[in-house]
């Protein structure tokens, strides 16, 4: 299989997968409002979605290891759809709580097998590149996605839902035809026969991996929930030019997993990569707290997104690289730690908002240095492991 062409149809793929679910993101909360749903249920259909994600994910990984990549994708992607449509018709809090429930768990198939399938098809030295592929049609689908929705929802609230799930059938469709299977029967059998448990991969050096994961993504989401709030306050900053400033990171974050990361990890390798990940995002986390207008705003969130952006990728190249088990297990794990991360992080990060504006990235900053030397940890673990052995 010759990856310079499969990665651009999983580029594809991945991105109107994003498309998709970012289209519903500003029609959300007054949907929930419309059926009846308070600001507080609206945080639980939130977080129900991430906790199915953080139960299923390990799961669909594992089972892509045993059947192959393809038909859990299109498992994945089939679940997005049906649950749009669901949520499309919602008549009451119930059915959007049961929609949000069945896509959670039947698309948190989608992003660990996705970076299960790069590692199937690209050499040790190009992984780092393929993840970053993956990691910037996430981006940007993010960035399009809501901009969609927030224009079909001038019709109807309804509207977004029905144009997602239509989305996600055509993704469907795309990949049955275009998108051939990663893994090879013989790789499938042997696997089964091993029954190597994912769990394996979180025993010794490469359990702070997972930590570290988690740390980054923590932090992340609590910033994602706060900065709105403390743009408004800090640098009297409009929803329309929040909206552009999450773009502008959006893009910049989506050009340097596309552009550099690949080039970056062949250069410094995915530790050195991590490293120069982590400084960056604290030294943004630290910038955007002197911010005082929209262009502060814009350059200082950047900053942080571009240091964010190239953290993920690189650990999970190195993830899939390191691990002895199956790729889909390692990185439906690696997904369930990121799942949890984003349900911890909002209400974490609200409220050390409440007890000061500034909390939320501060405290960014000192978990962004209690990750480095994490990372430090992971490396001396595995070049001891290494020496020893």
């Amino acid at each position: 299989m010759e990856t310079k062409k499969v990665l651009p149809v999983l580029f594809l793929v991945m991105f109107l997968v994003m498309v998709g679910f970012g289209i519903i993101i500003p029609v959300m909360p007054f949907l929930a409002e419309k059926v009846g749903g308070s600001p507080t249920e609206l945080g639980l259909l939130m977080a129900v979605y991430s906790f199915m994600q953080l139960i299923f994910a390990p799961m669909w990984g594992r089972v892509s290891d045993r059947i192959g990549r393809k038909p859990v994708m299109m498992i994945g992607i089939a679940g997005l759809a049906v649950s749009f449509f669901i949520m499309a018709s919602a008549d009451s809090l119930l059915v959007l709580f049961i929609a949000r429930i069945i896509g959670g768990a039947l698309s948190s198939a989608n992003m660990p097998t996705a970076m299960a399938y790069v590692a199937d098809i690209t050499t040790p030295e190009e992984r780092g590149k393929g993840m970053g592929i993956i990691g910037a049609a996430t981006g940007l689908g993010f960035i399009f996605g809501p901009a969609i929705g927030g224009i079909f929802s001038e019709t109807s609230l309804n509207m977004p839902f029905y144009i997602a799930g239509i989305s996600s059938i055509i993704t469907l469709i795309l990949v049955m035809i275009l998108l051939k299977e990663s893994l090879t029967e013989e790789k499938r059998s042997h696997r089964t026969e091993e029954k190597v448990s994912m769990w394996k991969s979180f025993k010794g050096p490469m359990s702070v991996l997972f930590i570290l994961q988690l740390i980054i993504t923590l932090s992340m989401a609590g910033l994602e929930t706060t900065f709105a709030y403390f743009a408004a306050q800090k640098a009297d900053i409009s929803l329309v030019q929040l909206g552009y400033i999450f773009m502008i990171m959006g893009f910049g974050s989506a050009i340097v997993q596309g552009g550099l990361i690949g080039p970056m990890t062949k250069k410094f390798g995915e530790g050195n990569v991590i490293r120069i990940g982590i400084v960056v995002s604290a030294i943004g986390f630290v910038l955007i707290l002197f911010s005082t207008n929209f262009w502060t705003s814009a350059i200082f969130l950047t900053i942080f997104g571009l240091g964010n952006g190239v953290i993920r990728p690189a650990i999970s190249a190195l993830v899939t690289k390191s691990s002895t088990s199956g790729h889909g297990g390692v990185t439906g794990l690696l997904s369930s730690f990121d799942s949890f991360g984003r349900i911890a992080g909002p209400p974490i990060g609200g409220w050390l908002f409440s007890i000061y504006i500034g909390l939320p990235f501060i405290s960014g900053a000192i978990l962004s240095l209690f990750a480095l030397v994490l990372y430090q940890v992971f490396h001396a673990r595995k070049r001891s492991v290494e020496t020893s052995s």
